[in-house]
């Protein structure tokens, strides 16, 4: 048959529409291996996503919560000791700025301005690792934004080396050659794209958020410590 007798008869063959499952199990064993794992970053993408925006909005309401009970406490201690457990950022700052003004003001020489500047150091540190927790997972989706698509290239490049061998190979340069290969080797490409796209857009709204969360913990550390300097000049 000629090769136009071959096109014909693939094109009556071949289905009218993409099947994604096909073209995984039809692709070469590099390429399969590229689909595969990028598959699973994509998995594991949206259950970051998934758990992040839990987590935040959970995060941001009892902190909202408690901020706001505890400047109607009359007693710090007593409301710390009631409502200071659990996941609350807000509670774990005001937590370390108490500890440190007990130990500061526990001696029988007071430096107040020693004290000043521990506490802020040490409220300072709490909002540094509040916003690390919360952010510990936002690198894999900088990563995989960064790295899916070269990764899907790659995929891409090598079937279609294949399918260039296999014109060699058979000594075929039809469309009905070439074009399946080719098809598996993009398809690579596209779950890359499928993986990264989702991974920055998340990663840049996170971040914001973190920044946001952040900002939040250090309004509230600067009123606190405006409190604690209070005291300590009446004292």
């Amino acid at each position: 048959m000629t090769d136009l007798t071959l096109f014909a008869v693939a094109a009556a063959e071949a289905p009218r529409h993409l099947n994604p499952v096909k073209l995984f199990l039809d692709a070469d064993i590099v390429v399969q291996v590229v689909m595969a794992g990028l598959i699973l970053a994509s998995v594991w993408v949206w259950t970051i996503i998934a758990g992040f925006s839990l987590r935040y909005g959970r995060i941001s309401k009892v902190s909202e919560d408690y901020e706001r009970e505890f400047w109607k406490a009359g007693d710090i201690d007593a409301f710390q000791a009631e409502q200071g457990r659990g996941d609350i950022p807000s509670a774990r700052v005001a937590a370390a700025g108490i500890a440190e003004w007990r130990r500061s003001t526990g001696g029988k020489v007071l430096d107040r301005e020693g004290t000043r500047q521990r506490l802020s150091q040490v409220m300072d540190g709490a909002i540094a690792s509040e916003s690390d927790k919360l952010a510990e997972r936002l690198n894999f989706l900088a990563t995989v934004g960064a790295v899916a698509p070269f990764v899907g290239l790659f995929g891409t490049v090598w079937g279609i080396m294949n399918s260039f061998f296999q014109i060699g190979q058979q000594q075929n340069s039809s469309l009905a050659v070439v074009a399946p290969g080719i098809s598996e080797a993009l398809f690579a490409t596209a779950i890359g794209l499928f993986a990264a796209i989702p991974a920055v857009i998340a990663y840049n709204r996170f971040s914001h958020r973190v920044n946001q969360l952040e900002a939040r913990l250090q309004r509230f550390a600067d009123r606190f410590h405006a409190s604690l300097s209070r005291e300590l000049e009446a004292q």
